[in-house]
């Protein structure tokens, strides 16, 4: 299995394919499908709708089950891309900070909190979740460790509390996304990672209904410039683009989707 995964990340545009054929012939077992685009006049209400999707008691542990065979892999020296890329973000920041402070949002069950230490980095890890039943799963997984439930538009930690404030995954599940980057960026002392970030260019954002382990949730395609306009609006300047996978329209190369992780910098105090 380990051999398949590492060939499957040499090559994207096949592992895109493979995926979508999964998600065709077992949706059931698809982490994300069935997805449709929610016209304009329709976003406020589906988003209003579907507001506590991940709240639902069951999908803790469909996610975990998942989780478990990605972690034993990891743990036996298999390529994992979207952890790798997290570990390549953290390692590209300048002087990162022994036993620094980390706090992931959107953290689910936590199990990023695996994820450094397989890699050696030497953070104290935090998270917090939208969800109870994520939550209540993390504090059974990892007692050692700090979880919170909170609200990523309004988070309850003081200014700059953290050295390194991720943001694991969740942008896109989350309407006012605006404000979840402008707290973001309050609650981190010099780092920000936004992490698998779905972006669009060369259109406008979009927006998705689609299901998640068996769940009907919402999912936005950032506009890429817009987003980094919201970044650089609340002192946020990219330092380093992760891109996990890529697709551009064969018609037109200035139009496509990507999948990226960004890991920015601080510029200014909140």
């Amino acid at each position: 299995m380990s051999f398949i995964h590492t060939t499957l990340n040499r090559f994207p545009v096949l592992k895109r394919r493979l995926k979508r054929l999964r998600e065709q012939l077992l949706p059931a077992a698809s982490v994300s499908s069935h997805y449709i685009e929610i016209d304009s006049a329709r976003r406020d209400s589906e988003s209003s709708r579907l507001a506590a999707s991940w709240k639902a008691s069951d999908l803790p542990a469909r996610q975990r089950e998942l989780v478990e065979r990605q972690l034993k892999e990891y743990r036996g020296g298999a390529s994992i891309d979207v952890f790798d890329v997290f570990a390549a973000a953290l390692r590209r920041i300048d002087n990162l900070p022994a036993a620094g402070s980390l706090l992931e949002i959107g953290c689910s069950s936590g199990y990023y909190s695996e994820v450094l230490e397989v890699n050696g980095l030497p953070l104290r890890y935090s998270g917090c979740d939208y969800s109870h039943a994520f939550i209540d799963m993390a504090r059974r997984i990892y007692p050692a460790l700090s979880f919170d439930v909170e609200d990523a538009t309004r988070l309850s930690y003081q200014n700059d509390a953290f050295d390194v404030v991720v943001s694991g995954c969740c942008l896109l599940h989350i309407p006012d996304y605006k404000a979840a980057i402008a707290e973001s960026a309050r609650v981190a002392k010099e780092y920000v990672i936004f992490h698998r970030t779905p972006v669009v260019y060369g259109q406008p954002t979009k927006y998705f209904r689609k299901q998640a382990y068996g769940v009907e949730t919402i999912e936005i395609h950032f506009s890429e410039p817009d987003l980094l306009d919201s970044f650089r609006v609340h002192g946020l300047e990219v330092q380093s683009t992760f891109t996990l996978n890529e697709s551009a329209d064969p018609r037109d190369y200035s139009t496509g989707n990507a999948n990226r992780t960004y890991l920015c910098r601080k510029q200014s105090q909140l």
